[in-house]
């Protein structure tokens, strides 16, 4: 079929065609949804492939609809075809190459269908709404599962722990994990919260914000929290100075009137430094191009290598099973050429996010800007103590944030483009 044939095909099935659009969005909203959850492998699989199949299928009948250029495309490419050159120098090629292909290309993948299939602004918010959700409804089940069904106490047990040696409440969302989807989802609720005018709309607003909270808050995670309160304060200082002091206030009664209190001590974050203290060490013997992207890799070179036997006992971690820091996990996989690349991905989000913000002469447009730099914020931190990309749903995260850039980066362009040639438009 030539270019002529594919449009006339388009044009007398285009009521299919934009069922299948549709479902696009709907396989990728299921996908999303539940990727927090456990048990639910088959659900996210089915949503996932069929989501790709189904738009490949309109891309091959309307490829000009499609858009694959964007600030973010050159960076994320060249980044993920180091991360495959990396086959050739792998210490280990099999855990290489099931990681590229399970993990980074799916992500890659995903990435350019979210850009592709939520263009729009309702569907901007719709793609946010799922988010919120998916982790409202994980933070309440979770906390029933935990609280009363396991009868479990808030002082005993951290909320999302390994319990009694059963399963997390996810295996995709362990503890250390959950403020990562609930404080985004905290920041896209006070993005609506924000411009919404209708009082019922808002009270579901903040219902859906404070389960989301509490679970935070239950998690006992010291990155959670210290991520919680930087995205706060800084939402605060751009919008709402006046309640800064409460909000201080607020923090210093979770600290002292919770559990968290006891979480204070310097045991943990000492393990952490430790861990990444062999994670340096690695680094150090494969600078250039790192020990391949498999994740789990470095976890075996660590104890086969000799690094953690090696060392005094005060540096030797008492486990190691990955890297803790995102920016140490990219390095010591792929290198500083590596690093290098993935800091590219992180400017072009930045700069997307300061144009948007900078110049949009919107204010819905702005404040995505605005909610979307905090939360990239609140990630970057957490991925300090946490090897961000381990778990999948943590992982989605971060690459609906790019995408979601993408959107709103692309909307601020055309909105301008408007204002600039109104009669043309």
């Amino acid at each position: 079929m030539n270019k002529l044939n594919f449009l006339e095909f388009r044009n007398k099935h285009k009521s299919v065609f934009i069922i299948l659009d549709y479902s696009v969005c709907i396989l990728l909203s299921v996908f999303i949804f539940f990727t927090p959850f456990p048990h639910t492998t088959a659900i996210t699989n089915i949503s996932f492939y069929l989501a790709i199949l189904i738009a490949l299928f309109l891309m091959i009948f309307n490829p000009e609809a499609f858009k694959f250029k964007t600030p973010l495309s050159y960076p994320l490419i060249i980044f993920s075809l180091w991360a495959v050159g990396s086959i050739f120098w792998a210490l280990n090629v099999e855990n290489t190459i099931n990681d590229l292909r399970k993990h980074l290309l799916n992500y890659i993948a995903f990435y350019f269908l979210l850009i592709n299939f939520f263009y729009s602004r309702k569907r901007l918010e719709i793609l946010a709404w799922v988010v919120v959700l998916s982790s409202v409804i994980f933070s309440v089940l979770g906390m029933i599962y935990y609280y009363i069904i396991m009868d479990n106490t808030i002082q005993s047990v951290r909320f999302g722990f390994l319990v009694n040696n059963l399963d997390n409440v996810s295996t995709e969302l362990p503890v250390n994990f959950i403020g990562i989807l609930n404080i985004t989802a905290i920041l896209f609720c006070m993005r609506f919260f924000s411009q919404e005018s209708f009082l019922y709309r808002r009270i579901a607003i903040i219902l859906c914000t404070l389960p989301l909270f509490i679970a935070t808050i239950l998690t006992q995670s010291r990155g959670s929290f210290v991520a919680l309160a930087i995205a706060g304060i800084t939402l605060l200082l751009i919008k709402k100075r006046k309640l800064l002091p409460v909000f201080l206030v607020a923090i210093a009664l979770i600290i002292f009137l919770t559990p968290f209190k006891d979480r204070l001590d310097a045991t943990s974050l000492s393990e952490r430094l430790k861990i990444n203290y062999v994670t340096c060490k690695v680094w150090k013997d494969y600078p250039l191009k790192g020990i391949g992207f498999g994740m789990m890799t470095f976890n075996n070179i660590a104890h086969k290598g000799g690094y953690v036997a090696g060392l005094p006992e005060k540096y030797k971690p008492m486990e190691v099973n990955t890297t803790h820091n995102w920016l140490l996990d990219i390095a010591v996989r792929l290198g500083v050429i590596g690093l290098i690349l993935f800091l590219a991905i992180i400017l072009a989000f930045v700069k997307m996010c300061w144009t948007t913000i900078r110049y949009s002469s919107d204010k819905g447009i702005k404040l995505w800007g605005v909610h979307l730099v905090i939360a990239f914020l609140v990630y970057f931190v957490m991925g300090l103590a946490e090897p961000l990309f381990l778990f999948t749903a943590s992982a989605l995260i971060f690459y609906i944030l790019l995408a979601l850039i993408t959107v709103v980066f692309s909307l601020n362009n055309e909105a301008q483009t408007v204002e600039i040639h109104p009669v043309e438009q």
